[in-house]
């Protein structure tokens, strides 16, 4: 037992034990100072700031009792020693031949921005599940600002990936992240944030654009329901079929790609797409615009090259809406508008998630089910004519 509890007792005539919990095992150790009242109130001191090290995740065992037997056991493992700072930069270095440049970036920002602050100096195995947890609920104090559930899955899930490679690599036992995530309960989020325009505001939307490039550009938006990286990426040799009235999106540009081409973030989104009448009168007219000026469908005016990024097109987007009298949305809000005009007329959600790159029409539903019809006063008819016999409520009776 230790003196009043506390862990440290006087374990004989010149020399004082301390006790306390390592990697779940109980570990004592003999201090060499006589037991007296204020050597054991030393050891106490002692014993909290090992304790203080074991919860931050930067005890070192052999160095903290460097003539402890019980020291070996507990560093025959990498992740023993390495830090997470030091394991987090190999980890993204060799991600960075595996991801996309935007996706790239924004592990980054959380590896450098967030993981490494807190736990950099930690032992990679012994950053522990609750440490974790006591973290993200704090975190919001730490970055005076609000974190949504969305972006706590994000950091969650940049790290527990980060964990689960160790794990594959033997430097760690077990990510301790599997099978968990944290999240804090949630208003319901404001059904403004899918906002459409109707047809007044499109028009008044046209009517403001610069020129015809710009008016052509943001007819494509409003009748495609394409994001931003997918339709600033489009070839005239490669996307662009009059004969068929169709369009592929093979490729996406990101700002984070610095103007390089990239393949699609899923394989849904790599997809062929109807070219609705509003978007071939407007491919026909931009043909005549840039077609001889090489292979990017849309341009910048302004330097006469491809768009490399959708801040480009918000700084274009303001303007207009501002001209246009029109409340300000963001421009994403195209892809809503595509999305509930489809809806809207009784076009079916698969076709909508198809064209919009949806792997099914799940989301669809969810995001958009109140712009689907549901009151179809022919609805069930045709099953009816189908397949009833007549006698049904004969055989009811």
């Amino acid at each position: 037992m230790g003196r009043d509890g506390r862990g440290v007792k006087a374990a004989s005539d010149s020399s004082i034990e301390i006790s306390f919990m390592y990697q779940g095992v109980r570990c004592r150790e003999r201090i060499p100072l006589k037991p007296t009242t204020p050597n054991l109130k030393r050891a106490e001191q002692h014993r909290a700031a090992v304790l203080d090290a074991i919860h931050r995740g930067i005890f070192d065992y052999a160095t903290t009792f460097p003539n402890s037997t019980k020291a070996a056991s507990f560093a025959n493992r990498p992740g023993d020693v390495e830090t997470v700072e030091a394991y987090l930069e190999r980890w993204i270095k060799r991600k960075s031949a595996e991801l996309k440049a935007s996706t790239l970036l924004g592990y980054k920002k959380i590896v450098h921005r967030l993981l490494i602050p807190k736990f950099g100096d930690w032992k990679l195995s012994a950053l522990k599940r609750r440490d974790v947890r006591e973290w993200l609920e704090t975190i919001d104090e730490d970055k005076k600002v609000k974190l949504s559930n969305k972006r706590l899955a994000n950091i969650q899930s940049v790290l527990s990936s980060a964990l689960s490679d160790a794990a594959d690599d033997e430097l760690i036992d077990v990510n301790p992240l599997t099978g968990w995530r944290y999240q804090r309960k949630e208003a319901p989020r404001p059904d403004d944030e899918i906002d459409p325009f109707d047809p007044k505001e499109q028009a008044a939307i046209y009517a403001a654009c610069r020129d015809e490039g710009d008016r052509n550009m943001f007819t494509t938006f409003m009748w495609t329901g394409l994001r931003t990286s997918e339709l600033i990426a489009l070839d005239w040799d490669r996307d662009i079929d009059f004969a068929r009235d169709e369009i592929r999106i093979t490729q996406v540009n990101t700002r984070a790609a610095k103007g390089q081409a990239e393949n699609t973030k899923t394989v849904a989104g790599r997809r062929v797409i109807k070219m609705l009448p509003p978007v071939k009168a407007a491919l026909l007219s931009q043909k005549a615009i840039t077609l001889l000026r090489g292979q990017a469908v849309f341009i910048n005016a302004g330097t006469g090259t491809r768009w490399t990024g959708d801040n480009q097109i918000w700084k274009i987007w303001q303007t207009i809406i501002k001209k246009a009298k029109v409340r300000y949305r963001n421009p994403y809000q195209t892809r809503h508008t595509f999305a509930s005009m489809m809806l809207s007329a009784g076009e079916h959600p698969m076709w909508v998630a198809k064209q919009m790159g949806h792997k099914d029409w799940t989301m669809i539903a969810r995001i958009y089910g109140k712009w689907m019809p549901s009151a179809d006063p022919d609805a069930g008819s045709k099953a009816v004519a189908q397949f009833s016999t007549g006698n049904e409520r004969e055989s009811a009776i």
